[in-house]
């Protein structure tokens, strides 16, 4: 459904914030909603007047945006000096994490690492063993609760040998039911190098989706050095311009061509990607035009290629998530919550609370979509 009026009938977009929040991201709010978004203005004490608040209940949705940071994991990294990267409980402890779950309304996460994952700064044999690590780690925890995790494989990216290897060793096993993936190391585009297409192959055959996400750290902001100081938005701007360039570096380099069948999940609503892919196209279009020796040989027009990803719908405006869907269509959206110490998304199913959505794209978005993707 791609009607750039789906939403017409939308209301109940309050003067507070697209998605229930924590402390730590009140300055993501919404201050004020434009009448042709809304065709009502709850007062202050709309949540709170509403039945089913936070989708609080029997739990829904599925999360493909969810990280963690198991014990065994923790102390590989211990033995190799180098700190927890998320040391909060919900990173950890599994009964913590299902009883956030139940609160919440999430019914399974996907697990994954978070943008501290190690594969830059390891040998290539040491991801390889802390790829090994996570992923019996996640494999063990399906096992125990088989209805509430699922697997992302993580893979020692540096190394596209080790990494099919470590994919071939945990591939068909209980839980396995999708690839996490950064989408950059050190700004260097390793996803569109030759030697990586291998890896791109394997996966493919094996109908795995492709949970993208970005480093941490300096070496990957696009400020440089000056990223460390009081400007630094990392996640917040450079993890945005990182989805953009490698989702139109994965189209115009044909590798999306090449791999017709690869399924792909871009995180924070695609970044800046779906706002800017009407640039690209542009740049594409001017290049490619009457006269020139094309630059780019794309097998369809550009604007086809956006729906070629899945994007979880953590974009916090909800004129952003209306711009999205209109874009790409429901059934491209996923629930992704960056579960991070509870600080995000509290409430997943919230998000969609606030529109009128048809119970069916509802349910398409909070698990329907997911559950095409990762085969359950």
């Amino acid at each position: 459904m791609k009607d750039p009026d789906m939403f017409a009938q939308a209301s109940a977009i309050g003067r507070r914030d697209f998605m229930k929040i924590g402390a730590g991201g009140a300055g993501a709010m919404l201050t004020a909603v434009p009448a042709t978004l809304a065709a009502e203005q709850p007062g202050e004490g709309w949540w709170d007047a509403h039945p089913g608040k936070g989708g609080v209940g029997k739990p829904a949705s599925i999360d493909c945006h969810a990280h963690w940071s198991p014990a065994p994991y923790n102390k590989a990294l211990a033995d190799l000096g180098r700190p927890l990267a998320n040391p909060y409980p919900l990173d950890n402890d599994l009964a913590k994490r299902i009883e956030w779950m139940d609160e919440h309304g999430a019914q399974m996460h996907c697990l994954t690492l978070s943008g501290a994952m190690p594969w830059q700064w390891t040998t290539p044999e040491q991801g390889a063993r802390l790829a090994q690590i996570v992923n019996d780690a996640g494999i063990e925890a399906h096992i125990a609760h088989p209805d509430r995790f699922l697997v992302g494989v993580e893979m020692p990216v540096r190394d596209p040998k080790l990494a099919i290897a470590e994919l071939n060793r945990v591939a068909g096993k209980p839980g396995v039911r999708a690839v996490h993936l950064p989408d950059a190391m050190a700004r260097h585009d390793y996803l569109v190098d030759p030697e990586f297409a291998d890896v791109f192959a394997r996966i493919e055959e094996l109908g795995y989706p492709i949970l993208f996400h970005q480093m941490d750290g300096v070496e990957n902001a696009y400020g440089g050095e000056l990223a460390a100081g009081p400007n630094y938005l990392n996640s917040g701007l450079d993890a945005a311009i990182e989805h953009a360039i490698i989702a139109s570096k994965l189209i115009t380099s044909g590798t999306l061509d090449k791999f017709p069948k690869l399924e792909m999940v871009l995180p924070h609503g695609g970044g800046a990607f779906p706002y800017l892919a009407g640039r690209v196209d542009h740049f594409i279009n001017h290049f490619n035009g009457p006269g020139s020796k094309p630059m780019f040989n794309l097998k369809m027009p550009f604007k086809d290629y956006l729906r070629r990803f899945h994007y979880d719908y953590l974009i916090y405006y909800p004129e952003a998530f209306r711009f999205l869907v209109s874009l790409v269509g429901l059934d491209r959206i996923v629930v992704g919550t960056d579960l991070f110490a509870a600080k995000d998304v509290q409430y997943p199913n919230n998000v969609l609370d606030q529109f009128n959505l048809p119970a069916a794209d509802r349910e398409r978005i909070l698990k329907g979509n997911a559950s095409r993707l990762l085969h359950l």
